[in-house]
């Protein structure tokens, strides 16, 4: 997809669709700021720890209790911003992605396939 079309398309699918918050209204829009944060330099990481806070975001793959592939991810900046561990960041990660069993450090060195990468931020207010 080429990015002006994605950028479209997921501008307006995660102010109007996105379930986990309400439609933007037309009277929050004079005070939006848009920001996208483009992806780079995605790197298999040797394990489930290999990655540095404030510089990757992390992408993993694990296997659920039905012995399901699920995904989730979070962008670089979320666990400095939680104050997060590497070990915490994990966690909520999993829960994301729908995993509730024991999160154990053999659970993650087995199931846990992490994928690290980096990202610039990029932000523009509304211009009437």
């Amino acid at each position: 997809m080429p990015l002006h079309t994605g950028l479209t398309k997921y501008a307006l699918v995660s102010a109007l669709q996105d379930r986990r918050f309400s439609p933007i209204t037309l009277s929050e829009i004079p005070v939006l700021t848009c920001a996208v944060s483009l992806l780079t330099d995605f790197e298999i990481a040797d394990d489930y720890l290999d990655w540095e806070i404030g510089i990757h975001g992390i992408w993993i793959e694990f296997v659920n209790a039905d012995g399901e592939k699920e995904t989730a991810t979070y962008l670089p900046e979320v666990m400095e911003e939680q104050g997060w561990t590497k070990q915490e960041a994990i966690k909520s990660l999993l829960r994301k992605g729908g995993y509730y069993g024991p999160v154990t450090e053999a659970y993650c060195r087995e199931s846990i396939v992490l994928t690290r990468y980096q990202s610039q931020k990029l932000e523009q207010p509304y211009k009437g």
